[in-house]
C-alpha cells in the first residue's frame, strides 16, 4: 500500500483542498444536476442500490470525505438494474468528470462502459464489488472470500462440526456473491460431517430471503445453521424460521448493518461478518483524490473484517 494510504487505514490524509469551479457553489456533498465539463472538482458515484442500509452507509462515508477534501460528488442509484447502472456511468462520461467510484450491480456486466470510461481518460475505482473483464485503477474492498470462511467456520465451531446448513446467496453475477460462496464453500466442503442441504439465490434482498427460506423449510425442516450473504437475506431467513416455529438455528449474516447488530445483539442472529462501509466509501473517495492529483494509488486497497457474535 502507499505510503499515504498505509497510515492505518483511518487515519487518512486529507492533503491539500481542490479549488471549487462549480458556478455559484460551494464544495462537498452530493451534487444534483450538472456541472461545467472539465472543471476536474467533481467524481461520480455509481451504486448498486440506495435500496440498502450497507451502501447507504458506504455513500454516507463518501460524502463526508467529499466535504472533507472539497471535491463535489453526484451519486446514481442503479436499483439493482444493471442496464440502469450502464446508462447512468455513461452519463457520467459525458459530465467528463475526472473519475467515477463504481459499485457495480452485475460484476460483467460493467466492462464495457468502463472500457468505455477509461478511453475518455477517467479513472474508475471499484468499491467492494470488483469489475471482471476490463481494469480499474484500484479496487477497495473487503476480502469477502475471507469473510465467508470465517462465516463457515463460526457455524461449523456452533453446530459442533456435523449438521445440515442452508447457503443464501447474493445477486449471481456480482463479485461480492461469488466470492463470499467461495469462501464458505472452501470450508464446508472440506468436512464430511456436514451438510449444505439448499443453496439458492435470494439477491441480497430482506423479502426474498424470507421467501427463499420459507420454500426450503417447506421442503427440509432439519436444518441447524444458515449462511446468509448479506445481513438483509439473513433477517429475512430468521423470520422465516420463526414464523415455522422452529429454534435452535444458527443464522450468520454478512454486513454488520444497523438491524443486523440489533438482531444479533438481541439473539435473532447468531454473528454478522462486520465490514466497513463507510470507510470503504470514505477510501475510495480519497483514492479518487491521489488520482487527481496525479499520486499513485495501490491495484487493491484491503478493509479489514471482523465478526460479530453476542
Amino acid at each position: 500500500m502507499s505510503r499515504t494510504l498505509a497510515i492505518g487505514l483511518g487515519a487518512l490524509t486529507l492533503g491539500a483542498l481542490l479549488g471549487c469551479s462549480r458556478q455559484g457553489g460551494a464544495p462537498g456533498g452530493d451534487a444534483p444536476g450538472r456541472f461545467a465539463p472539465g472543471t476536474g472538482t467533481t467524481i461520480g458515484l455509481s451504486l448498486s442500490t440506495l435500496n440498502n442500509p450497507f451502501f447507504v452507509s458506504l455513500r454516507d462515508g463518501a460524502r463526508s470525505e467529499a466535504v472533507a477534501l472539497g471535491l463535489h460528488l453526484i451519486t446514481v442509484d442503479a436499483e439493482n438494474d444493471p442496464a440502469k447502472q450502464i446508462a447512468s456511468v455513461e452519463d457520467l462520461i459525458q459530465q467528463r468528470v475526472p473519475v467515477i467510484l463504481l459499485n457495480p450491480t452485475d460484476s460483467d456486466a460493467v466492462a464495457n462502459v468502463v472500457k468505455e470510461a477509461t478511453a475518455a481518460g477517467i479513472k474508475v475505482i471499484s468499491l467492494d464489488r470488483a469489475v471482471n473483464g476490463a481494469a480499474v485503477s484500484s479496487h477497495v474492498a473487503s476480502d469477502n472470500v475471507a469473510g465467508g470462511k470465517m462465516a463457515a467456520e463460526f457455524l461449523l465451531k456452533r453446530l459442533g462440526g456435523k449438521g445440515n446448513l442452508v447457503e443464501l446467496e447474493g445477486i449471481p453475477g456480482s463479485s461480492a456473491a461469488r466470492e463470499r460462496g467461495e469462501g464458505f464453500d472452501q470450508i464446508v466442503g472440506s468436512d464430511p460431517d456436514v451438510k449444505v442441504v439448499a443453496r439458492q439465490p435470494a439477491d441480497f434482498d430482506r423479502a426474498k430471503g424470507l421467501a427463499v427460506m420459507e420454500n426450503i423449510l417447506q421442503r427440509n425442516r432439519n436444518v441447524q445453521g444458515v449462511f446468509a450473504q448479506n445481513d438483509e437475506m439473513a433477517l429475512g431467513a430468521q423470520r422465516a424460521i420463526e414464523e415455522a416455529g422452529l429454534h435452535g438455528i444458527a443464522v450468520v449474516g454478512f454486513d454488520a448493518t444497523p438491524d443486523g447488530l440489533a438482531a444479533v445483539k438481541a439473539g435473532k442472529l447468531a454473528a454478522t461478518i462486520q465490514q466497513k462501509p463507510e470507510l470503504i466509501g470514505k477510501l475510495g473517495v480519497e483514492v479518487a483524490k491521489h488520482l487527481i492529483d496525479g499520486q499513485p494509488v495501490e491495484e487493491r486497497i484491503a478493509v479489514p473484517l471482523v465478526l460479530v457474535s453476542q
